[in-house]
């Protein structure tokens, strides 16, 4: 009965299903001298020959027996049932499908075939969507009497047949279309096609291909195959991107190469380019190309057993194709356009911070919009003359390339500012005079900018500071003996520069163990909440962190307030150490043998350092899983270095690969996915990934025990 069962296969990328008993042996143990039917010695003969031809056909039937309707069935039925098997044999029908039974269409089409003796046809029959994400399938539905010995009605059955798979399978092309319509970037489009691909054709592997850029350039793939562990974390990261040359004999790059589709019926298509044992298994293969003006591409379906590939098949991966193209080609576009527009961000940002024997200092910043556009928000720290330190972060209006070449201006202006006077309130004022010429220039008179500006004594203790419209900077306080807590600094706000700015400045005490947050209004602003609420989950966060450090406030900071932000998201920390830490660095070359050369010297300096043994593998353990990263998937060298305070140990692995684009985590391409990812979390009390202008850095840190 059509309308009231459901496909349950195992899904793509879950353990499969615990074995069910076969119906016939259901049967055959079941209770029926307890029912209205009696035991089964005593059913009429052409009752018991109908229940034979349904136990032994390989489509899926059900009968109906009795008054009570007592459902039997086939094991191709019970697939179609799902969990009701073995529960719904022998039981009545409106008891087992009683979600359904008494809707229009359902159980009166039974009944009234009982009742009346009329068959019963449903050409085109939907079976209702499940949670397993598979598409619903169109199946032809007929009912007709089972007659005893004498004639009269002694039940219904019911005769179940699926259509065309290839009409099912072009029914899932519109949610497969508003899939790729949601996606941005090629990794968001290849996991969808690579989801939609092994479930839509049942496939034992399938493949996404596409060209690097530029006319000679490489390939990269992308597959997945049947029964492969994907848990809910690995289908929110990129998938793992195999690499390939210009001349990548695979049949993906083949078919994108010439343009044309490749059907293998019977053989060993990826024999030449087979990975592993997944790939040396397929005989039958179709590589279809992308069909885009502006990126090549294929996508391949294979399986472990020859396969027909039918008209039907060929026309469903061609419209498949069809609409992949086009998403490729819009996610190729953004990702230029977004790398641009971050590499000229990321470019008029200080690479480098300054590193000081008691301040230890860390930057983050994250665009908003969609990404896609240059911003205004900056940051910087530099040592004045004095030898203080100056710090600052702002935000110059607008989300396009002329405001973030208007914020190089203004950081260029306001470093040359304070190096020749470093007071606060008379750098903004320089700075205020500055924009205002730069409006009356460019015409308009709706520029202007938020900046907070301080100046950090060690040998006072003390934080001088100015502020033009900016959020009040955030203080984390060090308490030796009790919680550290977190308090805005008191320094009058004042208007922005460039629409009426009053030098005004505040001085609060900056003691060892306290560390500076300056944040842009990204980090607490969100839609439909207000500012207080945002500004006390920062608080928060802060106080809650589990040390001062200022990378691990940077990372809390971004994640305090919950939900998107449209605007970028800038945050600067300054840590005022309790005493100077150590640090080392190591230059790791693009070799097989430099993750083991990490972890030898790594353990070496740790153990000099009387670092405990337990952090020491913990930490040797994680920083090789992110070296290895770095090697495997940026490519080149990488950069580790090691920060070792009283409190904490910092380790980050900095690579230089990603060529200024700006990735959500690089983490996510861990080694050995869920394993390195779930290392980091598990081993680090905090960790980040700080994108920066020639690559990404890669952090964690591992609070000491005391003494």
């Amino acid at each position: 009965m059509p309308g009231t069962v459901g496909r349950v296969p195992t899904p793509a990328g879950q353990a499969p299903r615990a074995p069910v008993p076969r119906a016939a042996t259901v049967i055959g143990h079941h209770e029926w001298g307890e029912t209205v039917l009696g035991i089964r010695e005593s059913w009429d003969p052409a009752v018991r020959a109908a229940v034979e031809v349904v136990l032994a056909s390989p489509a899926p039937m059900a009968l109906y027996l009795g008054d009570e309707l007592l459902l039997l069935y086939n094991d191709a039925y019970a697939e179609l049932i799902g969990d009701r098997h073995p529960q719904a044999l022998g039981r009545p029908a409106a008891d087992v499908f009683t979600q359904v039974w008494r809707l229009p269409g359902v159980g009166d089409v039974v009944e009234r075939t009982y009742r009346t003796g009329e068959p019963f046809l449903e050409k085109e029959t939907p079976l209702p969507p499940h949670s397993d994400g598979l598409d619903p399938a169109v199946y032809i539905w007929a009912c007709s009497t089972v007659r005893d010995s004498r004639g009269r009605i002694a039940g219904v059955l019911s005769v179940v047949a699926e259509t065309n798979p290839a009409t099912r399978q072009l029914q899932g092309l519109s949610e497969f279309a508003a899939a790729l319509s949601g996606t941005l970037t090629l990794d968001d489009v290849a996991r969808v096609a690579l989801r939609y691909a092994l479930t839509s054709f049942d496939a034992d592997r399938v493949s996404f291909a596409v060209d690097d850029g530029g006319g000679a350039s490489g390939w990269r793939l992308a597959r997945r195959v049947r029964g492969e562990m994907v848990d809910e974390s690995d289908e929110r990261l990129p998938p793992l991107w195999r690499r390939g040359p210009a001349d990548w004999p695979a049949p993906a790059a083949l078919s994108a190469r010439t343009g044309q589709p490749h059907f293998v019926v019977d053989g060993e298509p990826l024999r030449d380019i087979a990975a592993d044992r997944h790939d040396q298994r397929v005989r039958a293969l179709a590589a279809v190309p992308l069909r885009a003006s502006g990126v090549r591409g294929a996508l391949t379906v294979g399986y472990r057993s020859s396969h027909a590939w039918s008209a039907p098949e060929r026309a469903l991966l061609a419209a498949s194709a069809e609409l992949l193209g086009q998403a490729t080609e819009r996610a190729r576009r953004f990702e230029t356009q977004h790398g641009t527009a971050q590499l000229l961000q990321r470019s008029m940002l200080p690479e480098n911070l300054p590193s000081l024997p008691l301040l230890r200092i860390a930057a983050r910043y994250a665009p908003g919009v969609d990404g896609n556009a240059a911003g205004g928000d900056f940051y910087d720290a530099f040592v004045l003359p004095t030898g203080d330190l100056g710090v600052v972060l702002g935000d110059v209006a607008g989300h396009d390339v002329q405001a973030a070449a208007r914020m190089g201006q203004v950081r260029a202006a306001l470093r040359a500012l304070a190096l020749n006077d470093p007071r606060p309130d008379h750098v903004l004022a320089g700075l205020d005079r500055l924009v205002t010429s730069l409006g009356s220039e460019t015409g308009t008179y709706e520029l202007f900018v938020t900046v907070a500006f301080g100046v950090i004594d060690v040998a006072r203790g003390q934080l001088t500071l100015a502020s033009a419209g900016h959020p009040a900077p955030l203080v984390r306080r060090c308490a030796p003996e009790g919680a550290p807590g977190a308090e805005y600094v008191n320094v009058p706000t004042g208007a922005p520069l460039g629409i009426g700015y009053h030098p005004a400045t505040g001085t609060v005490a900056f003691s060892p163990g306290d560390t500076l947050l300056l944040f842009s209004d990204g980090v607490v602003e969100r839609r439909r909440q207000g500012l207080s609420h945002g500004l006390a989950r920062l608080a928060e966060s802060v106080a809650a962190a589990p040390s001062g450090d200022p990378r691990a406030l940077c990372a809390a900071a971004t994640a305090s307030v919950p939900g998107a932000t449209e605007d970028d998201v800038a945050v600067l920390a300054v840590e005022y150490a309790l005493r100077p830490s150590r640090s080392a660095r190591m230059e790791v070359p693009a070799e097989p043998t430099a993750p083991s050369q990490v972890r030898h010297w790594m353990t070496a300096l740790l153990t000099d350092w009387r670092v405990a043994e337990s952090v020491i593998g913990a930490a040797v353990l994680c920083t090789s899983e992110l070296t290895t990263n770095a090697l495997l998937h940026a490519g080149t060298e990488a950069l580790v270095e090691i920060d070792l305070s009283p409190e904490r140990l910092l380790v980050s692995v900095a690579d230089s690969g990603s060529r200024g684009t700006v990735t959500r985590a690089r983490t996510d391409t861990l080694s050995s996915r869920g394993r390195g990812l779930g290392l980091i979390e598990e081993l680090s009390d905090a960790w980040g990934t700080d994108p920066t202008v020639r690559g990404s850095t890669v952090w964690f840190e591992i609070l000491l025990p005391p003494g």
